[in-house]
């Protein structure tokens, strides 16, 4: 267990700090489905950008039957301008197509299994277990990857490792949380630079901050 987490959990939810649109709909939705193409739509693409996307998506369908029909330059129009977004209209058709027709419009619930799909990496797999599917699972984009070294959590160079460490040292129960609350922490506070740790009640459990004041 790492030392003080708890505290700083508890720290992290006495802050209150605001979420995005997107951040709410990904914690509400509860549709591996969803879960998964909206995900997709977000990486490397900010929060405001990825939002009204993806609702633009979802008015061209909601399960993996409704984009059998669906043209790619329709879909292309939907999304755009998230990055990549020639890219992503393919890799969610092609996914509903393969969903559709082998495995029955069920998205599979194992990592393993999920990151076969193309576009599918770990962070979107462990998000669709997590969001979509109710599971313990840590979600590591460069939010949580970034804090929890900054909080001296980990000492990893990349999300993937830092996925595994925290797993082997937090309790299942709060895995699920991790994403939401350092997400929402990193927008807001925990900047990847010029932190404003003015704004922050974790400066003494820091491991940045200590080391630079």
């Amino acid at each position: 267990m790492i030392k003080n987490f708890n505290k700083i959990i508890k720290n992290i939810k006495e802050m209150n700090l605001p979420q995005t649109e997107f951040v709410k709909f990904m914690e509400d939705i509860h549709d591996p489905f969803i879960v998964l193409i909206a995900c997709i739509l977000s990486l490397r693409t900010n929060d405001r950008t990825t939002y009204p996307a993806t609702m633009r998506m979802l008015k061209l369908g909601r399960t993996p039957k409704d984009f059998l029909t669906v043209k790619l330059e329709d879909m292309e129009q939907a999304i755009y301008p998230v990055g990549f977004y020639k890219n992503k209209a393919k890799q969610i058709l092609d996914i509903a197509y393969e969903l559709y027709h082998n495995h029955n419009s069920v998205v599979p619930k194992e990592i393993e299994e999920l990151i076969k799909f193309k576009g599918v990496g770990r962070k979107t797999a462990n998000l669709v277990q997590s969001k979509g599917y109710n599971m313990p699972s840590i979600c590591v984009d460069v939010h949580v990857h970034r804090i929890s070294n900054r909080l001296g959590f980990v000492e990893t160079k990349e999300p993937e490792e830092t996925e595994f460490a925290l797993k082997n040292q937090l309790p299942k129960e709060s895995w699920s949380e991790i994403n939401t609350l350092f997400v929402t922490l990193g927008q807001n506070v925990c900047k990847p630079t010029k932190p404003d740790c003015s704004k922050c009640n974790l400066c003494k459990y820091c491991k940045h901050f200590i080391q630079n004041n």
